[in-house]
């Protein structure tokens, strides 16, 4: 046998052995490995545990993301419109911003706060969005801004959200600014 064969074989075992070390490691990390295994008895006298404790842990459930989010207030008042207009970046490839500004994919964001939830006339809004009446109140912007799927399900927008709560606070004063007389802050 050459060595270069002997190399060859060498390289596949390596690359075999590797692989499964790669398979076994994301595998317990997709998985629990200890999970659905009885307890161990502490002590030679210890009674054997029953089904009920070898049922699998479930994790507490978290609350709804728009029940985990942080006052706006506290941060509107951190935030700056100069930073608003940067994080509004992402938002000018489907709305526009100015007044009497065209729809595009989205609708026009001008005179956005306070103002009525799918109340922009000529625009298609979801039944989604039709469904929660009422004002953009700070707190709904925030909300929706940082998921809009989870604010309203069923929504047309496909923008997965802004997660950085003070980037959502400088684009909600940026929207805020958007309007010949802006809406009073919390």
């Amino acid at each position: 046998m050459s060595t270069l064969v002997i190399k060859k074989i060498g390289g596949a075992v390596l690359f075999t052995a590797l692989m499964l070390l790669v398979i076994v490691y994301i595998g317990d990390a997709l998985v629990d490995p200890g999970q659905g295994e009885a307890p161990v008895a502490a002590a030679v006298g210890d009674k054997a545990p029953t089904v009920a404790s070898r049922a699998p842990k479930t994790k507490p459930k978290r609350p709804a993301k728009a029940a985990r989010l942080a006052p706006i207030a506290a941060l509107l008042a951190k935030a700056s419109v100069a930073d608003g207009k940067k994080v509004a970046r992402k938002c000018i490839a489907c709305h526009t911003m100015n007044q009497g500004g065209k729809k595009k994919v989205g609708p026009n964001l001008w005179n956005m706060v306070n103002a009525a939830k799918a109340g922009n006339s000529g625009f298609r809004y979801s039944a989604a969005l039709k469904g929660k009446g009422g004002k953009w109140t700070y707190e709904d912007l925030n909300a929706f801004l940082a998921s809009p799927k989870s604010f309203a399900k069923g929504t047309k927008m496909v923008f997965a959200g802004i997660k950085k709560a003070g980037d959502r606070a400088a684009l909600i004063k940026y929207l805020r600014s958007l309007s010949t007389s802006p809406a009073p802050l919390p």
